[in-house]
């Protein structure tokens, strides 16, 4: 069901009572509860089209590019690079109640995995996993985007959380990669890059977002600034976008599987519930 995102009305009443969305229900709000409720509602019409447009592609798969928290991959074995290989997933791994999301078997494709990854190793090395349970790096979008898992999945996962991390031009690379392989398939395959911006996830900042900082980066990514993007330091980032911000790779590889100019959705650092600017954003593709 679609979700308007400009509220009808707006205003004050003569209690002082603002009205607040679409429905006449009265709601006691401050003028920054209404803000949120907006940005909740625009978001999520934004990600319902986003959703119809990957469905007027008619793809065949979807591909997944996350960042996973420490639910599959530890210090014991962090691969850099990582592709499912599996008929089957599952998820989310965390407490459905407290994700909103219930337990679900997401489909996959093995055949379609194991071509990717061989085609793939001609360009870089990467590793696979035959057992992967999907946190909230993944499901979150898949909920939004594909609410019926009717498609199967192949997750991608690059490592931002446990250093030492890849380097930016090695992520570009593995992003160009990735375009050559879909390219060669006879499959359609629709690509989602999934991440965070700037946030500092389960640190005493948690729930900052440096708005400057993330525009900055965004205008960069969907301009295809690629000398501006791989100039990043991981200092650099850490210093001005959280640990969190490691997970532009996920960003920067889809970038570079387009190839073309993006254009931004939406984008809102009026959401703190979810910790982190909320960005829906769109490339074209070129070969």
């Amino acid at each position: 069901m679609r979700v308007s995102s400009s509220p009808k009305r707006t205003g004050t009443s003569e209690l002082g009572i603002r009205w607040c969305g679409k429905s006449r229900s009265r709601y006691n709000w401050s003028g920054e509860s209404c803000r949120k409720y907006r940005a909740k509602r625009s978001l999520y019409e934004h990600l319902e089209t986003q959703r119809k447009s990957i469905e007027d592609t008619q793809p065949d798969a979807i591909l997944v590019i996350g960042a996973e928290h420490f639910a599959n991959f530890f210090m014991n074995n962090m691969p850099t690079f990582c592709i499912g290989a599996s008929d089957k997933y599952y998820g989310p791994i965390e407490d459905p109640d407290w994700l909103k999301i219930p337990p679900v078997v997401i489909p996959g494709n093995a055949n379609l995995s194991l071509s990717i990854i061989e085609k793939i190793l001609h360009h870089v090395d990467v590793s696979y996993a035959e057992e992967w349970k999907f946190d909230h790096g993944i499901m979150v979008p898949l909920h939004f985007l594909t609410p019926n898992y009717k498609l199967p999945v192949v997750p991608v996962n690059i490592n931002c959380q446990g250093p030492p991390l890849s380097p930016l031009h090695r992520v570009w690379s593995f992003g160009e990669a990735l375009r050559v392989v879909c390219d060669s398939l006879e499959e359609r395959i629709a690509i989602i890059g999934t991440g965070g911006i700037s946030h500092w996830p389960a640190t005493p900042d948690s729930g900052k977002i440096n708005e400057t900082w993330d525009r900055r980066f965004l205008d960069q990514l969907t301009r295809q600034r690629k000398d501006e993007l791989l100039s990043y330091t991981d200092s650099e980032v850490y210093k001005n976008a959280g640990q969190g911000g490691f997970e532009i790779r996920t960003l920067i590889a889809t970038a570079a599987a387009a190839k073309g100019p993006g254009k931004i959705e939406f984008y809102t650092a009026d959401l703190p519930i979810f910790a982190v600017g909320c960005t829906v954003l769109s490339f074209s593709l070129e070969s």
